[in-house]
C-alpha cells in the first residue's frame, strides 16, 4: 500500500489522481507550464490527493490547495460540493485558492502572481 509521511492514500484515489494528470484541462495545462519545476520558488504538485479529494494543484510547504474551476463548477450542486470540500480542507489547516478557468485565459500572469503571493504568505 502506498504510504508517504504517515498518510495513507486509498489506491483508487491515488490511481484517479494519476489518471487526471493526462490530459489536463487547457487552463490547468497553462498554469502547470508556469509553476512546474519550482518556477514560483515553491514545489507545486498537480492532481495531488488529499484525503478522499484530489487537488488540481498543491503546495505542501504552504498547505495551499489551488483549484481551477471550469464551467461545471457554476452548477448549484457542484458549487455546494466545492464549498463542503473547501470546508473539510480548511478544517485540517489547508488554504484553498480558487480561480475560474476564464481568469486563467484572460490573465494568466495575475493568477500565477496570486499563487506565488499565497505560497509566500503561508510558506514556512
Amino acid at each position: 500500500m502506498p504510504k508517504a509521511k504517515g498518510h495513507f492514500i486509498a489506491p483508487r484515489i491515488l490511481q484517479r489522481s494519476r489518471d487526471f494528470r493526462h490530459p489536463l484541462t487547457p487552463a490547468e495545462a497553462r498554469v502547470w507550464q508556469e509553476v512546474r519545476n519550482r518556477q514560483l520558488g515553491f514545489k507545486i504538485r498537480r492532481q495531488h490527493p488529499i484525503g478522499r479529494f484530489i487537488a488540481d494543484f498543491y503546495c505542501a510547504e504552504a498547505m495551499l490547495v489551488i483549484e481551477i474551476d471550469g464551467d461545471v463548477h457554476s452548477d448549484p450542486d457542484q458549487a455546494a460540493y466545492d464549498e463542503a470540500r473547501a470546508g473539510w480542507l480548511e478544517e485540517r489547516g489547508y488554504y484553498v485558492l480558487r480561480f475560474q478557468a476564464r481568469e486563467v485565459d484572460k490573465d494568466l500572469r495575475a493568477v500565477v502572481r496570486a499563487m506565488r503571493e499565497a505560497c509566500e504568505a503561508r510558506g514556512i
